[in-house]
């Protein structure tokens, strides 16, 4: 693929299958399907604080306010759609909406968006994006200038890039998880996961980091999927990532800081210090899922990956946040998917405010002309999933 071929799919689509290659920074070619690998058979039986599932809704308020905001054309340089789609809770109460592959830019009276600006159109394509809602109302928030918008975690040359994984808070200070890619060759799907890192951000001064620092990347797992406070830790979640299967796995560090000491959950169940003893703790998630306390236990909540390109969100359960997670639950058929269109990277926003726990999941097409068709297909949709 070209850097100026007539269409694009945003880039972070491709993880859900496992891909190891991209051909430009701001670009990429239909996800490749993986051969159908048997995973384990994850325990149906639940644990003792296992909620049931009792529904799950379309979320009007979050669905509404994302149409409504990439709809608008009263700026041009905002956001029209993206995804990624975490969510934080900023110190002043306002909501921090973290976004990877991002369009900005104007949207036509038909529903459609103009070609990137690579290909002689107006609509600007970012890596990563930020937007800030306060009183039900958007904002986005990128670097560079109107005219010229840039990402606001900057890729250090053009053969890398960063997606956004989740995001806390310590000490006043947003700290946000990103994984870096790289290109390294000129073939078409020469493109890899290189590393871990992340960035720390004035909640005042969102457009760009205050620092940027390594975290643990030696062993092949990107982090963080999720991050659940608990206990006096905060525990991070990451993704091993076969295509078929993924892995989960889980560290946590004392505190709130992500730059405190990391220590790896191992199979026997203890904590290690050193990344090479993290275990496989089960397989089945996606790139992107969450851990939310709900009642008495832990939810995780994930698309699940044990079919290829399912269209089903599921839930499991535990008494801690590190598991065993059972008790396998349906929570979700996402209705979008069929034909072109596939969902993925569903996770919950537990302070997001909803009729239940609010989950959101990511929507795309094989087809790269349909981003610019319908600028709907590429945003998040949002559920509200109620418990017994």
């Amino acid at each position: 693929m070209t850097r100026f071929r007539s269409a694009l799919i945003p880039l972070a689509a491709a993880t859900l299958l496992g891909l190891t290659s991209v051909p430009q920074q701001a670009f990429a070619a239909p996800p490749r399907p993986v051969p159908s690998v048997a995973v384990a058979q994850q325990a149906t039986e639940a644990s003792s604080c296992a909620p049931t599932v009792r529904g799950a809704t379309i979320d009007p308020r979050l669905t509404s306010l994302f149409t409504t905001y990439g709809d608008d054309n009263s700026r041009l340089d905002d956001w029209t759609g993206a995804d990624g789609t975490y969510s934080l809770r900023l110190p002043n109460g306002r909501e921090l909406w973290v976004f990877s592959d991002t369009f900005l830019g104007q949207v036509n009276a038909d529903g459609s968006r103009p070609p990137v600006v690579e290909e002689g159109g107006t609509t600007v394509f970012l890596n990563n994006s930020f937007a800030v809602e306060r009183d039900g109302r958007l904002s986005t928030i990128h670097d560079g200038t109107a005219e010229r918008p840039t990402a606001v975690m900057p890729p250090r040359d053009q053969n890398h890039w960063y997606w956004a994984g989740d995001a806390t808070l310590a000490g006043g200070i947003v700290e946000v998880t990103y994984q870096e890619y790289e290109r390294f060759g000129a073939g078409a799907w020469d493109w890899r996961w290189h590393r871990n890192v992340v960035a720390r951000f004035a909640p005042g001064r969102l457009n760009r980091p205050i620092s940027v620092h390594d975290l643990p990347s030696g062993h092949g797992v990107a982090w963080a999927s999720g991050i659940l406070k608990t206990g006096g830790h905060t525990y991070v979640y990451g993704v091993e990532d076969h295509g078929s299967p993924k892995y989960m796995h889980i560290a946590r560090v004392k505190g709130q800081s992500l730059l405190g000491r990391w220590e790896f959950l191992k199979a026997d169940g203890t904590w290690s210090p050193d990344e090479a003893d993290s275990a496989r703790v089960m397989s089945g998630v996606a790139n992107e899922y969450s851990v939310s306390r709900v009642g008495d236990g832990y939810v995780l909540i994930t698309h699940d990956t044990t079919e290829v390109l399912s269209p089903d969100i599921v839930a499991y359960s535990s008494c801690s946040p590190f598991g065993p997670f059972t008790g396998k639950q349906h929570v979700y058929t996402t209705p979008e998917t069929g034909g072109n269109i596939f969902t993925y990277n569903a996770h919950a926003h537990p302070h997001a405010a909803g009729n239940g726990l609010v989950v959101s999941y990511n929507v795309n097409s094989f087809v790269n002309t349909d981003h610019y068709r319908d600028v709907s297909i590429y945003r998040p949709r949002f559920i509200d999933v109620t418990f017994e």
